[in-house]
């Protein structure tokens, strides 16, 4: 990669993932875009609706990029919330990115995510190659998402690439509507008020992944030998698989007095349950040398730490 073109720039993984590869592919040549203006930046920034497919083509030119990496998207809660809206938006949006990718001959990423499953997905150690019937809109927006990255490899040659991402935690960017995001707040409310009311339940495991392996992740995907890659779109990843309790108590080796309640969410509960208790990561591992960094332990204590010296942006 040369000069990359960042969908969704301003959201939770978009927000850090400019910064990184400004730090190394330099900050002129990552270009951030999304639908609001940043208010400071190091580098190229443009207003994008990702669902105006001529204005995503025209900067995608105008600054002769070689790669997109498409952010933009609804989240799970949310979706449920407004389906009709994250289907246009989840689907219409990439759709339009890959065409982009397609007329310019692009190099392309866009996340999938642990919602791509369902309630009848194998729970524990989900298999890369595995039954996918998602129950919610986000999660059938991954499913044909995937599907479709992979049409425009096999029918146009468009070298797509992409991970299914766990629940993703930072100190950086609040969290912005997916059902796992209790795992960032209860780290604020830690520090805050020690003390947080989870809205998932005591003993919903969920897989999880701390912000910088996630960031690394794209990269060396990006980088990887596109003759070692059997799977392209979907990689299964994770780090962490992990219940509210579970946090607390990582949280209560550095926060002795530091109290779990719960007030349970029925719809990002039963969107919790159809998820997988963990998932297999061996076909990253071996295709492109996925590892992750960080425990709950050691991400705990970086997250605390940072927290307590960083304002919310």
């Amino acid at each position: 990669m040369k000069k990359i073109l960042v969908t969704g720039a301003l959201g939770q993984i978009g927000s850090e993932l400019v910064t990184k590869l400004r730090e190394i592919y330099g900050s002129t040549n990552v270009i951030g875009t999304d639908i609001k203006q940043k208010e400071e930046s190091d580098g190229p920034f443009e207003i994008v609706d990702v669902t105006d497919a001529n204005r995503l083509f025209e900067v995608a030119k105008e600054h002769n990029v070689d790669t997109i990496m498409h952010l933009a998207a609804l989240l799970s809660a949310k979706a449920e919330q407004i389906p009709k809206k994250a289907w246009d938006l989840n689907m219409g949006g990439l759709v339009n990115a890959l065409e982009v990718a397609r007329e310019l001959d692009l190099q392309f990423f866009t996340p999938s995510s642990i919602g791509a499953f369902g309630p009848t997905t194998p729970k524990d150690n989900t298999p890369q190659d595995t039954i996918q019937r998602p129950t919610t809109m986000y999660g059938v927006n991954k499913v044909a998402g995937e599907l479709l990255c992979d049409y425009y490899y096999h029918r146009f040659g468009v070298d797509t690439r992409g991970v299914r991402y766990p629940g993703l935690i930072s100190y950086v960017t609040p969290p912005g509507g997916g059902t796992t995001d209790y795992a960032v707040e209860i780290y604020y409310e830690a520090i805050k008020n020690k003390a947080y009311t989870s809205y998932i339940a005591e003993g919903t495991y969920m897989d999880m992944m701390y912000m910088p392996d996630a960031l690394n992740a794209i990269v060396q995907l990006m980088e990887a030998d596109l003759s070692n890659l059997k799977h392209r779109n979907a990689f299964n990843i994770s780090a962490i698989s992990a219940a509210p309790e579970d946090f607390a108590k990582a949280i209560q080796k550095h926060i002795p007095d530091f109290k779990l309640d719960y007030d349970v969410d029925p719809a990002r509960q039963k969107i919790a349950e159809s998820w997988p208790n963990s998932i297999d990561s061996s076909a990253a591992t071996e295709e492109w040398g996925f590892k992750a960094e960080y425990d709950i332990d050691a991400m705990t204590k970086d997250m605390l730490e940072k927290i307590a010296v960083t304002p919310v942006k």
